[in-house]
């Protein structure tokens, strides 16, 4: 798979540990592509529908709906 930094896909967040964010979701790939072609896991920011406001969180408006990317709970997914 083709993994480009800012690239949105879904992603299955099921492994928590407790108050992680959780479920599949969108999640925006924020690490380089250098990185991302070097390596067998890319880092990556989930997406919720839920506004906190919180200086760690971006709004973004994507498939018609608004949210934030949330980047207090960055992960790195293979």
């Amino acid at each position: 798979m083709v993994t480009e930094r800012f690239a949105v896909h879904l992603v299955t967040l099921d492994r928590i540990t407790g108050a992680e964010t959780a479920k599949t979701r969108p999640c925006v790939i924020v690490s380089p592509n250098e990185h991302n072609q070097a390596l067998a896991t890319v880092i990556i920011a989930p997406m919720t529908t839920v506004s906190r406001g919180w200086p760690t969180r971006v709004p973004v408006t994507f498939q018609g709906k608004t949210g934030e990317i949330a980047l207090d709970p960055l992960r790195a997914v293979d």
